[in-house]
């Protein structure tokens, strides 16, 4: 082992600049403009494993680029599935970022570019990881298959197709991802639980067309106006989802779980500051930890309509609409919350206006032993990468594709929190310390090597 860690040191150098040729690839997979450049950093994925000794090749399927690679053919040895994605989201608003989105720079020992965190940098240290310990001669204990997905930011489909027609070669102990944050600077973590999801698109029409607003103000429902009344109900001033029948069914923290809360070194005073806001807020009742990792959530996230251009324009807007997310624990069905969702919109729509919901995403939670031998050997590699031991916590976000894994090749996920906490992902400066790329590295060569 020691030698595919001197080899890692050796490489440094190398590594970084290659993480930063991969973060100026703008593979933005939500914007079609930008699809040459998904396909761009797809080749640059699959030259990455190659070069690490494996097989290699890129599955298409009815949209975007999923690279897959192959290591090791022992029937006697285990078999790691590792997944990451080579997509990122959109770098917008750029007038926010303090320096160029698609051009990493290293601020105070920090990485600074779109995907950084989420997740080039993290899903590239488990393929360089395999290039250390087949450099260093090191034979290893398992097999490894590689999947590294172009379309996780926008949930497409083709990662699913290529799992369904690709079951028995796929077949792993365990599922790696390396797509959750540490605990603390310099304190990895083990995530044994993710939030699943439920999203959905309102629009809420008036008049045939955009009306003045001294001829007709005053004579029709305004469509942005019923829209903000609208989803004003959604919440009650304590914080708390007034759809009903959200909270059914939620399964309870066990006492060993709110005992394992407790002792993570959870600050409240550097989340608020990392958030920018003026105070924190949420459901009442509830610790700011668990809100942020255990409970269910419902957010506005984004809400438009009517004239937004320079100067005024004065009119009746035709139409409003809004996207909405919900942050789902165990125990919630994400197609039950949906459809209360919906029911809770149509019936709270206010009237002379007509409403029309859109469903996209649903995920369910995930939720994993952390006591699990697969768990145990990753829980032992990061300490042994890290010098510490690794906390044990949820992550408040999701990743859905995980749900399909577990469906299709009913595999245990392993999620790996090797990056610091406050990345920014899917904010401006999105932020990845240096010494978390080379971490997440000595952490797979660990895992891998070791296992």
């Amino acid at each position: 082992m020691q030698a595919a860690l001197t080899y890692l040191d050796q490489n440094r150098d190398r590594f970084l600049e290659l993480l930063f040729e991969y973060l100026r690839i703008p593979s933005i997979s939500a914007q079609k403009e930008h699809e040459p450049d998904v396909r761009r950093s797809a080749e640059f994925a699959q030259a990455a494993l190659r070069a690490a000794g494996c097989e290699t090749g890129i599955f298409e399927g009815d949209g975007l680029p999923t690279v897959h690679g192959s290591f090791g053919s022992d029937a006697a040895k285990p078999t790691l599935l590792v997944y990451g994605h080579h997509d990122v989201q959109p770098p917008e608003p750029l007038e926010l970022w303090e320096t160029p989105a698609f051009e990493p720079t290293v601020v105070d020992g920090e990485i600074r570019a779109r995907g950084c965190a989420d997740d080039k940098g993290p899903s590239l240290a488990t393929v360089l990881a395999l290039e250390c310990l087949v450099k260093a001669g090191v034979d290893l204990p398992v097999n490894l298959r590689f999947i590294i997905e172009g379309e996780e930011e926008v949930g497409g489909p083709v990662v699913e197709q290529y799992l369904r027609a690709n079951q028995d070669a796929l077949a792993a102990d365990a599922l790696v991802i390396a797509d959750t944050c540490g605990n603390a600077r310099g304190v990895p973590a083990l995530c044994y639980g993710l939030r699943g999801i439920a999203t959905m698109q309102v629009e809420v029409t008036g008049p045939a067309r955009d009306l003045h607003s001294g001829t007709y103000g005053g004579t029709v429902a305004n469509p942005v106006t019923a829209l903000a009344r609208l989803v004003a109900t959604l919440h009650d001033e304590n914080g708390r989802v007034t759809v009903d029948g959200f909270y059914d069914s939620i399964e309870d923290l066990g006492e060993a779980e709110q005992e394992r809360a407790a002792a993570l070194p959870f600050d409240e005073a550097a989340h608020l500051a990392e958030t920018g806001s003026p105070a924190l807020f949420g459901e009442a009742g509830q610790t700011t930890l668990q809100r942020k990792t255990a409970r269910p959530t419902c957010e506005i996230n984004g809400l438009w309509g009517g004239y937004t251009g320079e100067g005024m324009k004065t009119i009746v807007p035709a139409k409003a609409n809004c996207k909405i997310s919900c942050r789902l624990v165990p125990g919630q069905d994400p197609e039950r919350i949906a459809e209360a969702m919906t029911k809770h919109l149509e019936t709270h729509c206010p009237e002379g206006v007509q409403i029309t919901v859109t469903q996209d995403e649903r995920a369910r939670a995930v939720y994993t032993d952390p006591a699990t031998p697969w768990a145990t050997r990753a829980c032992a590699a990061m300490e042994r990468a890290f010098g510490v031991p690794p906390a044990l916590s949820r992550e408040g976000g999701s990743i859905p594709i995980v749900n399909v894994f577990q469906e299709v090749l009913g595999v245990q996920p392993i999620l790996l929190g090797t990056y610091t906490p406050g990345e920014r992902a899917h904010s401006p400066n999105e932020r990845y310390p240096v010494e978390d790329f080379f971490a997440g590295i000595r952490t797979c060569i660990e895992l891998f090597g070791t296992a």
